[in-house]
């Protein structure tokens, strides 16, 4: 039975005014369309949903020619770059608003938790949000007592539960935001990436019932995330958005595929290092200015030693030596590996110096890979200290090659096992002229 249907639904917007912006444009809509039986004439002249490029006009499809069905009990994972329309996607489902084209049928009543503080009234209590909300459902008020206990008991916020909502930290909001949705027996759940908000307990909770929600209820679950961890464990099925439009709809393993190969496109294999690139925290007493991967980066191998030239300057203090580590990150974000050099002698005579990193028997698997870079000392113990620490993306490459000679080989590394950390034995570094 089919739960939920997109048919030919585009949804336009005119940047930085709401609805059409002026009188003259609303009446002009109205006797086009009404009076005169005309195709709406502001429907022809919007652009594509790119938000990284300047367009000539005032209007943007967020959507554009949506069709799609979900099968009751399904659960859908809806993904894509930010920008790329998946809240507006849920906002329509949820009625918040209305498309500007097409028909969007759903079969049963529909819960959301598309922002942090959705649905409450801020000067109501947690209690008196949960029966409002139940109401809005059209849930008798026996029926939310019953479902009372369930609700608080999951929320973790009994002991505020009489205080206005308005006190709630966003962690707080989100947890009862998701307790209420998820227990007050919806047939469709829509949670879009507010999940984010909470500690790792909740979320996990979280994925835990929406899993028994569609499973066990046979509910149908509609979810957002940057997660590709938690879309692949929850998700049956994958919809990937791309400027508004669908990309791929199929398989969650296939959508996440789609969305991990077009998500690295350009290798970057030198780059100077800018104040943005940097985490904040470190000292700044040795910054790394440069970065060069000195292997092709397209054409590498899985025996393939890595190289990296950094160039470093020295600003202050007095320290004699450092620890350089390297950390690999797959597309989605997740770290997947982490080398850390041993002790290198730091010059005292000159300002700039270059090391270069060679990361051997590393056994990577074929697949694109960010990198990260650290400077610092450390020694596992109490003394840990960051000099200067570059953030994922400012060097990438593609291992694409497998070598018949090379050692241990993994077809795949299950992010879920966790990142794991080599010492010493696979990377090597070495000042150079």
């Amino acid at each position: 039975m089919t739960a939920i249907e997109f048919e030919n639904i585009s949804k336009q917007y005119r940047l930085g005014l709401v609805s059409t912006g002026t009188l003259s444009h609303d009446l002009n809509r109205f006797w086009q369309t009404k009076v005169l039986r005309r195709e709406d004439p502001y429907l022809k002249v919007g652009e594509v949903n790119d938000r990284a490029h300047k367009g000539e006009s005032e209007y943007v499809w967020a959507l554009k020619d949506i069709n799609f069905k979900v099968e009751q009990g399904d659960v859908v994972g809806i993904i894509g770059r930010n920008g790329a329309g998946k809240s507006t996607l849920l906002k329509l489902l949820s009625r918040v608003t209305a498309p500007t084209t097409g028909i969007i049928r759903a079969r049963g009543r529909i819960a959301s938790l598309l922002e942090v503080g959705t649905g409450f009234h801020p000067e109501m209590t947690g209690r008196e949000n949960i029966y409002m909300n139940g109401a809005i459902m059209g849930m008798s008020r026996a029926e939310i007592t019953r479902k009372l206990d369930e609700i608080v008991d999951f929320s973790g916020c009994e002991r505020y539960l009489d205080t206005p909502v308005k006190r709630y930290s966003s962690g707080m909001t989100v947890r009862l935001g998701f307790a209420i949705a998820a227990h007050l027996e919806p047939e469709i759940l829509v949670v879009d990436e507010v999940l984010a908000v909470g500690d790792a307990e909740f979320q996990k909770k979280a994925i835990g019932k929406m899993q028994d929600v569609s499973k066990g209820d046979g509910r149908t679950v509609l979810f957002v995330s940057h997660n590709m961890g938690a879309v692949k464990n929850l998700c049956k099925t994958g919809l990937l958005l791309e400027n508004g439009m669908i990309k791929f709809h199929g398989g969650v393993d296939d959508t996440i595929n789609t969305y991990i190969q077009t998500n690295i496109t350009d290798f970057s294999q030198h780059k100077i290092v800018t104040p943005s690139m940097r985490e904040k925290g470190p000292t700044g007493e040795i910054t790394i200015e440069e970065a060069t991967l000195l292997n092709n980066a397209t054409e590498m191998g899985t025996d393939e030693p890595i190289e990296i030239e950094l160039l470093l300057k020295k600003h202050f203090g007095s320290t004699t030596k450092c620890k350089y580590s390297v950390n690999l990150f797959d597309e989605t974000d997740s770290r997947i590996v982490g080398y850390v050099s041993k002790d290198v002698p730091v010059p005292q005579n000159q300002n700039s110096f270059k090391v270069r990193l060679k990361l051997t028997n590393h056994s990577l698997t074929q697949r694109k890979y960010k990198i990260s870079l650290n400077v610092g000392y450390k020694d596992f113990g109490s003394n840990v200290q960051n000099f200067d620490v570059v953030k994922a993306g400012v060097l990438s490459f593609e291992v694409k090659y497998i070598n018949k000679h090379s050692g241990v080989e993994y077809s795949s590394w299950d992010r879920n096992w966790g990142a794991v950390i080599h010492q010493g034995t696979n990377i090597e570094a070495s000042i150079t002229q």
